[in-house]
């Protein structure tokens, strides 16, 4: 595997997705945390009935009150990826080596060498934002239609669908020869029979969030080094919302109604607040974790630690996106966290040994938010690139 960091890391850092950033193309960076033990299973086999006693026994005592099979202890879990049984494969977009996959089906074969980024689908065509090749600087989309066919938009850094895969929106932003973004920017919006856009010249780091009840939702910087700011766009009209209130969002939900966002830095990182969309009123604060997504209807928020150091975050975890109450921590060696339904976080963890920097083994794995069983989603791979898509 060739060492690409120094060019990667500055593309990454720029569209804001370091922690999707390239999966298992990095991954000899630093070798995964430990996995102490292993969260409960998904499904559970049935008990076995003891074989009848031919002699008189002592009375049977109550039922103790802890189950028998082994489960996570609370709200907190390790998890060990070689230990956990398989599932059912991912039910969104995924990407696993350079096949994009739904379920067990395979949609497409990503053309050329350049990394990954994200994937998508669009009436059935597959969307992918890839690096110029070999991991050069910039970024562009693919769209992979029936046959050979493929469609190239240079620039592209970000990509979302709504939830019924019927539209996308996507933005581009043009990358210096350093990897940082220059001034102007575009967000597009495609349908089946159409592909509209909004040039925004005078913006910086533009990045779509979510694309939902009509409105395309995004971020942009009025200068350099200047604060996010969050906008609406309905792809029929000229000029774009500004939502005053959600001040640096770093994630929007499907359904529109939630944001996070980072203003708050403080000398342990960054902050996050997950807050209302549009009156920006704040649920709950937390300067723990990074708060990355949010569950198709909105009800739970997901992220990794803030201070996670190296390539991977060594804990995960799910709460309650109008209280901040933490439903479940999961501990092990994680790069990227989405949600699948409004029950289940699909997650990209390690299953290599502490240090491990060459044939570093990663899955794709499947937890319940309510109750922190997990089990993998994709067999394990070794140095296999993984994307969760939308």
């Amino acid at each position: 595997m060739r060492n690409n960091n120094g060019r990667l890391i500055a593309v990454v850092a720029s569209v804001a997705v370091a922690a999707v950033a390239i999966g298992a193309t990095l991954a000899y960076r630093q070798g995964p945390q430990t996995a102490k033990a292993n969260v409960a299973p998904l499904t559970s086999s049935p008990s076995t009935t003891p074989t009848p006693s031919a002699t008189p026994s002592a009375p049977t005592p109550p039922p103790s009150a802890t189950p028998s099979k082994p489960q996570s202890t609370g709200t907190e879990s390790t998890v060990n990826v070689n230990k956990l049984p398989e599932g059912r494969a991912p039910q969104v977009p995924y990407l696993i080596g350079r096949e994009v996959r739904s379920g067990a089906r395979a949609l497409a074969t990503i053309p050329g060498k350049g990394s990954v980024l994200s994937v998508g689908q669009i009436q059935g065509a597959v969307l992918a934002v890839v690096m110029y090749e070999p991991d050069g600087d910039g970024t562009e989309l693919l769209k992979l239609g029936s046959g050979d066919t493929v469609r190239r938009t240079r620039d592209v850094s970000s990509l979302v669908t709504t939830s019924d895969q019927t539209a996308a929106a996507y933005a581009a932003s043009r990358l210096s020869s350093l990897g940082v973004t220059n001034k102007g920017g575009t967000v597009y919006a495609e349908s089946a029979d159409s592909v509209q856009s909004l040039k925004l010249p005078n913006s910086w780091e533009v990045q779509v969030l979510a694309y939902t009840d009509g409105k395309v939702y995004y971020r942009a910087s009025d200068t350099e080094s200047g604060p996010w700011k969050l906008y609406s766009w309905v792809p029929t009209t000229a000029k774009p919302e500004l939502i005053k209130a959600v001040i640096s969002p770093t994630a929007v939900s499907a359904n529109g109604s939630t944001a996070a966002a980072m203003p708050v830095r403080n000398d342990n990182g960054t902050c996050s607040n997950v807050v209302q969309v549009p009156s920006g009123t704040q649920l709950f604060r937390t300067c723990e974790f990074q708060v990355r997504g949010f569950t198709p209807n909105g009800a739970t928020a997901y992220g990794d630690e803030d201070n996670a150091e190296g390539f991977c975050s060594g804990i995960s975890a799910a709460f309650e996106a109008n209280s901040g109450k933490v439903l479940h921590k999961w501990k092990g060696c994680f790069q990227e966290m989405s949600a699948e339904d409004d029950q289940h976080v699909l997650v990209v963890a390690y299953a290599s040994a502490v240090g491990q920097t060459e044939k570093v083994k990663t899955a794709i794995i499947r937890c319940t938010i309510a109750t922190g069983a997990c089990e993998r989603a994709t067999p394990i791979g070794t140095d296999t690139q993984l994307v969760i898509g939308s």
